[in-house]
Formats: structure tokens, C-alpha cells, sequence
């Protein structure tokens, strides 16, 4: 069987006081000054994940035609900013 499969139902049976034994093994291993660093990481991490998974469905749903229409060839001389009398 697979091991990944398990984990969800590792923590789905946790209960109080099982949780506490791993917030206290945490704190052990990263100490008290280090777990807020940590979770600001974390949440960071989520807040970039979310808004790259926005943007995504943003271009995904984007329609193709929307900015970037075929040009003919003759028009890319016409696109250039017109200035002042060349010398």
C-alpha cells in the first residue's frame, strides 16, 4: 500500500492531545523565536501560490484574440511613432 495514502488518515484520527505532543515536538526542534519566522514563511508561501494559481485562470480564461491581432506585413513600417521633419 501506498504510504502517501495513509497520511490523510493519520491526521484525520489525531485528537487533543496528540496535537499537542507535535506543537511541543515542534518547539523543541525549532525553538520559540523561530515557529512565528516559520509561519510567516508559510503563509507568504501560500499568499504566492494563490495569487500565481489567480493569474493562471486569468490567462486561461483570457480570450485569444483579445490584444494581439495578426499584422500584414506592409504595417509594421506604419506602426512607428511619426516625429518631427527628418534632416
Amino acid at each position: 500500500m501506498h504510504t502517501l495514502l495513509l497520511i490523510p488518515l493519520f491526521i484525520g484520527n489525531l485528537r487533543g492531545w496528540e496535537w499537542l505532543i507535535i506543537f511541543l515536538a515542534i518547539l523543541l526542534l525549532f525553538g520559540g523565536r523561530k515557529i512565528p519566522e516559520l509561519m510567516r514563511g508559510l503563509g507568504k508561501g501560500i499568499h504566492s501560490f494563490r495569487k500565481g494559481m489567480q493569474e493562471a485562470k486569468e490567462e486561461l480564461n483570457k480570450p485569444l484574440d483579445s490584444d494581439e491581432q495578426p499584422k500584414a506585413p506592409g504595417a509594421a513600417a506604419s506602426d512607428e511613432p511619426r516625429g518631427k521633419d527628418r534632416d
